[in-house]
């Protein structure tokens, strides 16, 4: 049975591969029509839509490489190949929005570069305008369906054949009725939206290269969904990144200082199971437990180290009355100070033991039941 992350890339292939198809037919479609009427301009146009088919490919490997699984040398995944395509996706939509820039301002500066092609160019144009539309909304919807940054950028370099075509369009009517700025002017528009939709990819994979936090109200939530389950005393150090539309965190959960560690634990699963419930795109959590209120201390921890179990225990050894006598001691590390509970049939010198740890702050003792 196919994992999910092999369903994602299959799911990503199979919608790279028909925007593939449309693209090479439209350019060939545009090329035969060019021949025919003897437009150079018109086989230029075909060939970039030829070209489509790179950025195709490398939508395809890398959909395939960004959805293998975590492996020894990438234990968190592949997902950031994704990002890397999405990079160079949005580098070549910035290059398309400079070309049409380009063009579109010499066309203002000299309206003699406008070309009338006839009625083959108002059929070609109406085509690509329809089956790149088409494309585009089809990639954009599994782009949101999976989440998948890469995706959302191909289908946006699908668009941008559809929005130049639009701007063919308008100018063919422009020289119809003699506007011959019409054409470079709405050109021009089309280069500018271009440009703010590649920034806008650039800036979001940029971000999450460097490990860039989700906003604060989606942290906010994911807050106010851990609070809610019982046991639970506070949430704070949380952490968190995305990688190739997957959110990554890790987190501090305050619970009782008495609790057993195994009682601790589980409530951390359950914190963990209700976050992912109600994100999904949250895949990977790692959660701390605290026993007590460590929010204003630095994650590597308290600055002086306590005394250990085999410390504890040397020094409880040599303070019973009966040195042979069994014991059990529960520690507690709070406030910086131990408190300790011994468990035994012994009597035993609690100045002792606060001699051999001066770190500790209250010993309760608790007599051993004959069964024990």
């Amino acid at each position: 049975m196919a994992t999910e992350m092999q369903t994602n890339a299959q799911v990503m292939t199979r919608v790279t591969v028909i925007g593939a198809i449309v693209d090479g037919l439209l350019g060939l479609f545009k090329i035969a029509v060019g021949f025919v009427s003897q437009s150079h301009a018109l086989v230029a146009d075909g060939v970039h839509s030829l070209s489509d088919l790179g950025t195709d490919v490398l939508v395809i490997l890398a959909a395939k490489w960004s959805n293998e699984e975590p492996d020894a040398n990438h234990p968190y995944g592949h997902d950031r190949i994704e990002t890397l395509a999405t990079l160079v996706l949005g580098s070549v939509l910035l290059a398309v929005a400079g070309g049409i820039l380009y063009d579109s301002v010499q066309r203002l500066l000299d309206p003699a570069v406008a070309i009338n092609l006839g009625i083959a160019a108002f059929v070609v144009t109406v085509a690509s305008i329809v089956s790149k539309e088409a494309i585009y909304h089809y990639t954009l919807h599994y782009a949101k369906k999976l989440n998948s940054k890469l995706l959302m950028a191909n289908a946006w370099h699908s668009r941008t054949d559809s929005l130049s075509s639009i701007a063919v369009l308008i100018g063919l009517i422009g020289v119809t009725f003699d506007v011959m700025w019409l054409d470079a002017a709405a050109a021009l528009v089309v280069a500018l939206f271009i440009a703010k939709i590649a920034l806008s990819l650039l800036w979001d994979s940029m971000q999450e290269l460097i490990d860039t936090a989700l906003p604060e109200e989606q942290i906010a939530a994911i807050r106010e969904v851990a609070m809610a389950v019982p046991g639970l005393r506070d949430v704070h150090h949380i952490r968190t990144r995305t990688m190739g539309g997957k959110t990554l965190m890790d987190l501090h959960l305050q619970v009782d200082p008495r609790v057993s560690v195994s009682e601790g634990h589980e409530i951390g699963c359950w914190v963990a199971a209700s976050i992912r419930e109600q994100f999904s795109e949250v895949t990977d959590i790692t959660f701390h437990i605290d026993p007590e209120d460590d929010a204003a201390i630095d994650q590597e921890g308290p600055a002086t180290l306590r005394p250990l179990r085999p410390a504890i225990e040397s020094a409880v050894q040599e303070a019973l009355v009966d040195q042979t006598a069994p014991f059990d001691v529960r520690i507690h590390y709070l406030k910086g100070r131990l408190d300790l509970e011994i468990v035994t049939e012994s009597n035993l010198s609690i100045s002792r033991i606060s001699e051999k740890i001066p770190t500790v702050n209250h010993i309760a003792i608790l007599k051993m039941s004959p069964e024990a």
